[in-house]
Parts: structure tokens; sequence; C-alpha cells
């Protein structure tokens, strides 16, 4: 997909699946090669097929294997202007409808009536942010939206969560994981004329459907159908914790069509009637908003609702919106943990110990400085990320280090950071923590859970080089029949002699190879060091990640802990460089020092080493600076009440 926004429509191949020959994904024929099941092989092909699909949607300089996060590891030099970003400011109508939206919000914040008698957000707000444009950021123009770029969309969604995290989550519900981009990207000329502007002035707020009591990674377990009977689909099915449906509200729903994963979109009854019920539950997280299952018992639904890609299926249309959703929940990830900071501060002002405040010690300064450092590094994931989308990429490993970073930052700095700091008062009724800790966690479950996008991010890593050099070797193992191969056996080296060659020449080359040294732009001296850790660490990484896949080979996909530490460290080290350039751009010297406070923290991380003491005086430096009101992107928020005072 070539673009400079993310609204613009997305264009197939031309080719249709019915006369194109279906290529055995890469997934399926490992699994096969190593004596997986058919079934096992065959959903795990169905899976990377559909990932397959939304790669070629893409022109081939966009794709995962030419993005900067994959070529950091496999080219010979690290491409340093795909990670160095600046953004444009908005321009004037949707600076508008964003400073328009943050004063609603502001008001009724200020009036303390944002939720109603049910503790949810009151409608009349969202009727009001409609109003203004809110729902229709990311719509085009031509079908009554902002056309928002998604960086300054991204960075809109900060502010927004600094004044009401549900709110912000809302927008991205409903423009990133909703039905708005399945019909801006999938649908035709006629479905986006009936539906997006509706969804965009939040006439017709929107959820996706799929989750399924059965079905949560695994999506090959869909057991929701629909049936076509004349010019209808009748839906049969349940769904399970859908944000944001209620009655009277359009929702993504993915289903089976004919055996094949497919996507209605479903405009609800006005009410609950014999076709449609929720099914409503105790949940902790997420509380604010609507998060209910859908039961489905001859639900009719027209068939022109059917959305269809040039290629692929269901699975094709729930891949591509993930990750624009991954990307807003690590830009929301920095505003919750501004809100967190903004509290810090006057309770370590006010609360004392041994006659001193707890501002004076060591242990309250490292984690205020800590938190700058997890923000600065949300900030700049998040900038990095919506850019490359803007830009045309499609962004899944980077966007999965987002969003992994953003979720496991926010529930670090909610435990480690906050928690600790406010003590037993955390857990009183009306503190941020005891009233919204399920808010802060849940975010490392939902948009996938952590530890299995991180061997969604390996998999994407290795998928070239074991297409390449991997696959063929499994291929002359298969022909000869050799299910563990003996390099002593003359047979098995002649069998292996010309795939093994072809690996050999490019791992010599690798070894003996010196990389390039990156194009740096102008960067303070500390940063620029940790910037070139990392990126020589990512090039080094090629050989750690190669090895890895030699040493286990065909049973690398059992080795779910290997590669999810790998995957892990692979991270990091992205992370670090996207948070030395982000720094390095910045005109605050304390958002700089921050980020050099994070990067000696990750290269400690990185080499399995201990915290120095040059990296302790820095972070509460920081931390000491933050106390006394350096943190200006804090400035404005008011703290939360210090609860339980004492004289």
């Amino acid at each position: 997909m070539s673009t400079e926004t993310p609204n613009a429509e997305t264009k197939p191949v031309s080719q249709s699946d019915e006369t194109e020959r279906e290529e055995v994904s890469f997934a399926e024929t490992a699994f096969k090669l190593a004596g997986k099941s058919d079934d096992e092989a065959r959903r795990t092909g169905a899976v990377d097929s559909a990932d397959d699909q939304v790669e070629k949607m893409f022109e081939p300089k966009y794709q995962t294997a030419n993005s900067p996060a994959h070529r950091a590891v496999w080219d010979r030099k690290v491409p340093v202007d795909l990670f160095d970003f600046t953004t444009s400011s908005p321009e004037a109508g949707v600076a508008k409808v964003m400073d328009d939206s943050l004063a609603i919000v502001r008001k009724h914040r200020e009036a303390g009536n944002i939720l109603n008698e049910k503790k949810k957000i009151r409608p009349e707000i969202l009727q009001e942010l409609g109003g203004v444009g809110y729902w229709g950021l990311l719509v085009d123009k031509e079908y009554g939206g902002s056309g928002a770029k998604f960086a300054n969309f991204a960075q809109f969604l900060t502010q927004m969560a600094m004044l009401d995290p549900t709110i912000s989550g809302l927008a991205s519900v409903h423009g990133c994981i909703g039905a708005v981009d399945p019909v801006r990207t999938f649908g035709n000329a006629e479905q986006k004329e009936r539906f997006l502007p509706r969804l965009a002035s939040g006439e017709r707020l929107s959820a996706f459907a799929l989750t399924e009591p059965g079905a949560g990674s695994d999506l090959t377990a869909l057991s929701t159908v629909a049936e076509l009977q004349g010019d209808e689909y009748v839906v049969n099915g349940e769904k399970l914790f859908i944000t944001n449906v209620q009655p009277g509200r359009t929702i993504g729903l993915v289903c089976l069509i004919e055996d094949k994963p497919a996507v209605l979109i479903v405009d609800l009854p006005d009410e609950e009637n014999e076709n449609f019920q929720l099914v409503p539950y105790g949940i902790y997280a997420m509380k604010h908003t609507y998060n209910m299952g859908i039961k489905f018992n001859n639900l009719r639904v027209p068939a022109e609702n059917l959305l269809k890609p040039g290629r692929g299926d269901g699975l094709t249309i729930a891949y591509h919106g993930l990750n624009l959703g991954r990307v807003a929940l690590c830009a929301a990830a920095s505003g919750n943990m501004r809100n967190m900071m903004a509290s810090m501060i006057p309770w370590a002002k006010y609360r004392k110990t041994y006659g001193a405040t707890i501002s004076t010690r060591e242990l309250v300064q490292r984690r205020l400085g800590h938190l700058a450092g997890y923000i600065g590094a949300a900030d700049g994931l998040s900038e990095w990320c919506a850019n490359l989308i803007d830009q045309g990429y499609r962004g899944e490993m980077e966007c999965i280090i987002a969003k992994i970073f953003g979720s496991e930052a926010q529930k670090d700095a909610a435990i480690e950071l906050f928690m600790k700091t406010h003590g037993g008062r955390s857990f009183l009724e009306g503190h941020i923590l005891g009233d919204n800790i399920h808010e802060f966690l849940a975010p490392c479950i939902y948009e996938g859970e952590g530890e299995m996008l991180g061997m969604a991010y390996f998999k994407s890593l290795v998928k070239q080089h074991g297409k390449q050099f991997f696959e063929p070797i499994g291929f002359a193992l298969q022909k000869a029949g050799i299910k563990q191969p003996n390099m002593m056996n003359p047979s098995h080296l002649m069998a292996l002699s010309g795939p093994m060659m072809e690996y050999g020449k490019w791992l010599t080359a690798r070894k003996l190879q010196r990389s390039q040294t990156p194009d740096w732009p102008r960067m303070p001296k500390n940063l620029k060091a940790h910037a070139e850790f990392a990126a020589d660490w990512l090039q080094r990484s090629s050989l750690e990640i190669t090895g890895t896949m030699r040493k286990f080979q065909l049973k690398l996909a059992d080795r779910q802990c290997r590669m999810s530490e790998l995957s892990q460290r692979v991270q990091d080290a992205t992370t670090m460089l996207c948070t030395a350039l982000y720094a390095a751009r910045q005109t605050d010297t304390l958002v700089q020092d921050a980020a050099d406070c994070f990067c000696q923290h990750l290269t400690a991380k990185l080499l399995g080493q201990r915290p120095s003491d040059r990296y302790f005086r820095s972070v509460t430096a920081v931390g000491e600076a933050i106390v006394e009101g350096g943190f200006k992107s804090i400035s404005g928020l008011e703290p939360d009440e210090i609860m339980m005072p004492y004289k």
C-alpha cells in the first residue's frame, strides 16, 4: 500500500483468488516437515497465509522484509532514516477537531459528570464529541471525516488519555480496530458511501467482533457461521469480550462463510430481540465502557454487507487493522504514565519518613526518573510506527514492538513505580491505582498477549531467512527420507550439499563482512553512543538468530521460550535505538537525560550486567529535577487528591 496517509484506499492485486494458485505457506511447510499433524499444520498455515495476503496488499518496498526493524538485523547497514521521523503539525481542520474534542472532555471532567449512574461514559458526551468530528478523525474527508495523518492521531491519543483514558481508548476501538478500518480499506464504493459517513459522525459507533469463547489467539477455531439465504446472510454463533458493543452500533463481524473466515459489517438492531442478545458479565477492566458478549440466533444481514478483499479472506481483514490499534495502545500508555507521574510528585513532596519527605529519597527519585524514560520511549515508538504507517509501510513488526513495550511499561510503572511510592493508599477507593489497576494491566492481554506477540514478531523476523535457506534444507531432508541428519554420514552430506552450500556462503560472508556505518543525524554524544550500541547489537543479532534456527531446525516452533526470549532482546535493542533518536530530536534536556538513563538501563539488560553507579546518579538526578517541576509535558495536569492526609 503506497500512500501518504493511513486513510488512502488499499488497491488489491487484480488477479482473483479463483484463478491464482495458492502457495502453501512457510509455516505450514515447516510444520509438516517437522512431523506435526495435518490439522495443526493446516491451522497454523491458515494464519500464516492470512499474514501473507496482508503482505501482498503492500508494494514490495513497504513489506515486512523491507521494513526498518527487519533490515536493521539482516541488512549490512541499519537504515537510520527509517527510524528517525519528525511529525509535522496537523492541518488546521484536523487541529480544530482535536482541540474541540479535548475541550469537551476537559469541560466535563471539571464538572465531574463524565460518567453516568452505571459508571459508563455518558452517551451525551459521545454525541458531543461526534458533533465536533472526534469519531471521524481517521475517515477520509469525502465521507465526512477529517483524514488525519496517523502520526497526528497517535500524538492526540496521548493528550486525550491524560484527560480520560477510556474516551481515548474508544477512539482507537472505533477508528483502528472497529468497523472504520475494515470498511475504509476493504469496502467497495457503495459500502464506503453507506457506512463511513455515519461512522464519521458518530451516529454509529463501532466495534470489531472477533474473539469467541473458544477462539482467542487461535483464530482458526472460529465457530460463528453465516449462511447465505437469498440476498441475506443468516448468522448464528457467539462472540466474547467485545468492547464498545451496544444495540444500535455497527460491528465488523468475523465469521465463517462456506467454512472460510469472512467479515460482515453488521448494523446491530436498536434493541435486543430473539435474533440478537448481549451477554453481560462482571469484568474489572474497561469498566467505563461496554464490554460484553454477543449471541446471534438467525440474525439476518444483507449480503451486500460482506467485505471482499482482493486477496485472502476474513483473517486478512482482521490482521490489517490490528497494527493501528497496537500503536494507539502505546500512545495511550504514554498518557496514562504521565498521569501516574503527576500523581506521584505531590505525594512524594507531602509524605515524610524519618523527618524528611520521600521526594528526597533516592528510591523515589529513581522511580520518577525511570518513569520519565518509559514515557520518552513510548512517545518515540508510537511516533516511529505511526509515521511508518503514514508513509505506506505495513509496519507489523514495528507495531508489535510498540504494543508490547507500551503495555509492559504501563504495567511495570503502575506496580513497581506508582503503587510502591503511594503505599497502602494505592488501594483506597477513589485512588487512581485502586480504581484503575485492571485498566493498567489489561493492555498486556488485549491486542495480542505480549509473549504470544513476541513469537509472532520472531516469526516475521526469520520468515524470509527461513524460506531462503532453511526450507530448501528441509525439503532435501524430506526427499532423502532423513529424519535425523548426521553430518558425519556421507549420504546425508550428499543429500544436503546443494542447500547447505548456499547457506554456508551466506554465513561465511556474514561473519567476514563488516557492517556499514549508519548515517547518523546530529545527536548529543551520549545518545549517539546508545544509538550506535543498539545498531551494532541488532546487526550482530543475525548470527545468534540464524544459529538458533540452525540448532533447533524444524523443532524451532516448539521452542517457544527461546523464541520469546530472543525476540524480546531484539525488541529491546530496537526500542533503545528509537528512544535515542527520538530524544535527540527534542529540545528539552530533561527528556534527553531521561532517555540517556533508560538507554543505560537497556544496555545493562542486554549485556546481563548490574546497574552502574553512574546510572544511579543519572536517574536520581532526573527524578530530582522532575520533583522540582522539570518535566514540562505534564504541566497543566491536575494531580489527584492526597487521600487520608495526616497532620
